[in-house]
């Protein structure tokens, strides 16, 4: 195959793969979004938490040594 029946070849099965994308509803996109937002704010407090105890944990260790 030369290079040009490649090409077109490639846009031709890539058009046809975007047509069997299913698209999420609002819904399901403001519902993900939401799940995203608070499980990223649990992390946070997660990480600030053990941040904290680590920064005490320290801070003792240092103190006394």
């Amino acid at each position: 195959m030369n290079l040009a029946k490649r090409i077109g070849r490639f846009f031709k099965d890539m058009r046809g793969e975007t047509k069997k994308i299913v698209w999420p509803t609002r819904k399901q996109v403001i519902n993900n979004t939401i799940v995203v937002l608070v499980m990223m704010l649990i992390v946070g407090i997660f990480i600030w938490g053990v941040d904290a105890i680590m920064s005490l944990l320290v801070n003792a260790f240092l103190t006394n040594a």
